[in-house]
């Protein structure tokens, strides 16, 4: 975005919201004074962020997103590591500015406020390839001899046991993940976005979606952010506008989620 627009965009939100202001500086007026953004993400949801423990580097769709964002912000990008189960705690403790995507939840709306969407996603089932006569749609996995993996912190946790009530459920800390658990073998089945589970099967030639009907639990990728501040959300919102009318987003989506 030109330089000259993304400051006429800054001093329009910050002067448009008078009852932010009242209740203090935007963290806004902080990024843009301290010439740095904080972004807390996980590092580990392929395709859209992915920390390389080696270089300590981070690669995907959000980290080029976010680092687009700085960019336009005219300020220094800090990744800030976090982990599912503290990733809502994170904004709400000052740990960082914003988020990479997460799915928007009741639950986490509650405590943190969340930008316009800019992706969708929806629930589906991983297993191994030699599970595939075992398993054949949602049905066969709500069974007392399936056993299913679930990372703790995540948006699926509350679906894996709202889905299955007789399976058994493996929960998982990261830095594990659940995925990981049916490659060793000690469960049958995790659930994921069908956009992880694209690139999943695409990196490990082991597992396959079960070929159920529909994914379930349709849900809205979006930045999670701290609530109350209108001023940068305002600025947020309008960014994302913005470049998903350039094509950005679709540049990105061509980049990181490839159909072929």
């Amino acid at each position: 975005m030109n330089r000259i627009v993304s400051v006429f965009l800054i001093s329009i939100f910050i002067l448009s919201a008078p009852a932010a202001w009242a209740q203090g500086p935007s963290r806004l007026n902080h990024i843009l004074a301290n010439g740095v953004l904080r972004v807390g993400t996980t590092g580990d949801w392929n395709p859209m962020t992915v920390r390389d423990p080696a270089t300590n580097t981070y690669k995907g769709f959000d980290i080029e997103m976010v680092t687009a964002l700085a960019a336009d912000l005219g300020v220094r990008l800090k990744f800030v590591p976090t982990d599912w189960k503290t990733l809502v705690n994170g904004i709400v403790a000052d740990k960082y500015d914003v988020s990479t995507s997460a799915s928007i939840t009741p639950a986490r709306i509650k405590t943190v406020g969340f930008t316009k969407t800019y992706y969708q996603v929806g629930s589906v089932p991983i297993t191994l390839k030699s599970n595939a006569g075992r398993f054949k749609n949602w049905e066969d996995i709500n069974r007392r001899d399936v056993t299913v993996a679930v990372t703790l912190g995540t948006s699926f946790e509350q679906q894996v046991k709202a889905f299955f009530p007789d399976a058994r459920i493996r929960s998982v800390e990261s830095p594990a993940r659940d995925f990981q658990e049916v490659l060793s073998r000690r469960a049958d089945i995790s659930i994921t976005s069908n956009l992880e589970a694209a690139t999943l099967i695409r990196t490990h030639s082991q597992l396959a979606m079960v070929p159920v009907e529909r994914p379930r639990k349709p849900a809205d990728l979006a930045l999670i952010v701290a609530q109350g501040d209108q001023v940068w959300l305002n600025y947020l919102n309008h960014w994302i506008t913005i470049k998903t009318n350039r094509g950005f987003f679709e540049k990105l989506q061509e980049k990181w989620m490839p159909t072929k």
